[in-house]
C-alpha cells in the first residue's frame, strides 16, 4: 500500500513490526487498554488540525482518544476549553460526550512507541495515514506539537523539510504542490517535561492555539 492508496485509518495496521507488537504487548501486560493504532478526534468537518506524536503508553493507548489519560492531555482540552473549541475541559475515555467544536486532533504516528519514540522509518511508514486526513479534511490550519509533528505535516504535505524551520509560536504559510494554501503553526508538545521545566507554560500554549483557532476562523 502506497501513499495514494492508503486510507484514512487502519485498525489493525502492521505496517510496523516494533510497534505492532510493542501496542500489543501492552494490552497483554494491562487487560481492557485499547493497545491498538488510535484514530483522530474530533470535528468532522475542521478548519484547524492540530498533530501531536504518538499514543502514550497509559494515556491513549489506555483510552483510544488522543491525548486522553495522561499528563500531556490536561493542558491541551483545558485549554481547547477555555478558547471555546471543547464542550469540556477533561477528556476522560474514548465512549464520553465531549465535543470538539472546529478542531480535530491526530497524530504523526498511531501507535504507541517504545520509549515514546518512533523510528524516522516509522514514521514515514505512518505518514500515508496523516497525508490522507489532511486531504480528506482540508484543514485551513495545521498545528503542529513538537519538531517530528512538524517534519511529518511536511512530509504529508509533499514538502521539503528545510521549507518552514520549527519554533514555537511560528507560523508558515504554505503553497504545496497540489495548489493548496494553508498555515502551520508550531508549537512546543504539552509534555509532562516541558510543562513542569517551564519550557511551555499555559498562557504560552493558550496564545499559540488561540492563534492558530484565529488564522482557522
Amino acid at each position: 500500500m502506497d501513499r495514494k492508496t492508503i486510507g484514512l485509518f487502519d485498525p489493525s495496521c502492521r505496517r510496523c513490526p516494533r510497534l505492532a507488537e510493542f501496542r500489543e504487548d501492552s494490552g497483554r501486560r494491562h487487560p481492557g487498554y485499547h493497545a491498538a493504532p488510535v484514530p483522530a478526534f474530533g470535528d468532522p468537518l475542521p478548519r484547524w488540525l492540530i498533530v501531536g506524536l504518538a499514543p502514550g503508553m497509559h494515556g491513549a493507548n489506555r483510552t483510544g482518544r488522543p491525548f486522553t489519560g495522561d499528563h500531556a492531555g490536561i493542558l491541551l482540552y483545558e485549554t481547547l476549553h477555555a478558547i471555546g473549541a471543547a464542550s469540556s475541559p477533561v477528556s476522560e475515555h474514548k465512549d464520553d460526550d465531549l465535543r470538539l467544536d472546529g478542531v480535530r486532533i491526530t497524530n504523526a504516528v498511531k501507535c504507541l512507541p517504545p520509549a515514546n519514540k518512533p523510528t524516522p522509518a516509522e514514521a514515514r511508514a505512518c505518514n500515508g495515514f496523516l497525508a490522507a486526513e489532511i486531504a480528506a479534511h482540508a484543514p485551513r490550519v495545521i498545528l503542529a506539537l513538537g519538531r517530528i509533528a512538524h517534519d511529518a505535516v511536511l512530509d504529508a504535505l509533499g514538502l521539503p523539510r528545510g521549507s518552514a524551520r520549527f519554533a514555537h509560536a511560528a507560523e508558515h504559510r504554505l503553497s504545496t504542490p497540489d495548489g493548496a494554501q494553508r498555515w502551520l503553526v508550531d508549537s512546543y508538545h504539552c509534555s509532562r517535561y516541558n510543562t513542569q521545566t517551564r519550557r511551555l507554560t499555559p498562557p504560552m500554549f493558550r496564545a499559540v492555539l488561540g492563534r492558530a483557532q484565529a488564522l482557522a476562523a
